[in-house]
């Protein structure tokens, strides 16, 4: 179906699965992917696919547009995944933040309109709606951030919704819960666990741990990014797992698996200036295409911690 596909952030965590998936998915298919390679993102977890001739593989930034505007010509599907997506670096860096996740975005969406790109997906964020204490968002709730990660990335998502007014042009926007699985750097709650317990640290935990998120493996969500690129050329998607934890449960389940006691290898620091207690993001509308979640973290955990214990070594120099 699709035959020539550019995905940005690529050599990411999220981006690296979906490079892989959607080279494996489409064998005919060329494989463009743009990376500026920062401390997230690795060529090694590209191994399996970077050396075929049907990938190309560019190391520069979002921003510069002149870098990769020549190849976009004849895209079938670009797909945004850059990103800045740490909210404690956001709290330090704001602007860095706004640059990439805003204005790199924006960037992005005008070089793919200026070339024609046939079908367009940006990746956003369930964090764009803010703080829910009771039920779920649905994709025509209102954006309410509340730290300068997830405002970058609600700024993206003002900034393309208003494409469809001003340039009659349909985009799909993605907002997934928060996503695990294997190449994740350590800076998130569960590669942070993992990594800690392997070098027998101390976890650290901001506040109480009380705050609520859900997990959705970035299995499901690859299946997920296709099966609405495949079906749908416009609309916002919201992507949710059921499964969701206390960041103190969680860290308490990671340190039960590796056989470390909680009460010794957990420590409580002081909380992010303004912490969202819950996110909650319906997924009815996805669920209406055919997707359905296939993955659990309980059980995909001891094989992530694996991984970590394995290639723990990536990341080593930048922890």
């Amino acid at each position: 179906m699709f035959k020539k596909i550019f995905i940005t952030g690529g050599a990411g965590f999220i981006g690296s699965h979906i490079s892989e998936y959607f080279f494996f998915k489409y064998p005919n298919a060329k494989i463009i992917i743009l990376d500026k390679l920062t401390y997230a993102g690795n060529t090694k977890f590209l191994k399996k696919i970077i050396k075929s001739k049907r990938v190309t593989f560019i190391k520069n930034d979002i921003i510069d547009y002149k870098s990769y505007e020549k190849y976009l010509k004849y895209v079938d599907l670009a797909i945004n995944v850059a990103a800045e997506s740490h909210v404690d670096n956001s709290f330090k860096s704001p602007l860095s933040f706004t640059l990439t996740n805003t204005y790199g975005s924006h960037t992005f969406l005008l070089n793919c309109i200026n070339k024609k790109v046939k079908k367009i997906i940006h990746i956003s964020s369930d964090e764009v709606y803010g703080e829910i204490l009771k039920g779920k968002n649905t994709e025509t709730n209102f954006v309410n951030p509340t730290n300068p990660y997830s405002a970058s990335k609600a700024a993206a998502d003002i900034i393309i919704n208003s494409y469809k007014f001003s340039y009659k042009k349909e985009i799909i926007i993605i907002r997934p819960n928060n996503i695990y699985g294997i190449r994740q750097y350590p800076e998130k709650l569960i590669p942070s666990c993992i990594t800690k317990l392997l070098d027998n640290k101390k976890i650290i935990i901001h506040g109480r741990g009380e705050n609520i998120r859900h997990y959705l493996s970035v299995k499901d969500f690859v299946n997920a990014v296709n099966l609405i690129a495949v079906k749908k050329d416009k609309g916002i998607y919201n992507i949710a797992s059921k499964t969701y934890f206390k960041n103190i449960h969680l860290a308490k389940l990671i340190c039960k698996i590796m056989n470390k006691n909680p009460k010794r290898f957990i420590k409580f620091s002081k909380d992010r200036p303004y912490n969202d207690k819950r996110y909650s993001v319906s997924c009815a509308k996805v669920k209406k295409l055919g997707w359905k979640e296939n993955y659990y973290l309980i059980k995909d955990l001891p094989d992530i911690i694996n991984w970590y214990k394995k290639n723990k070594s990536i990341f080593k120099k930048l922890i």
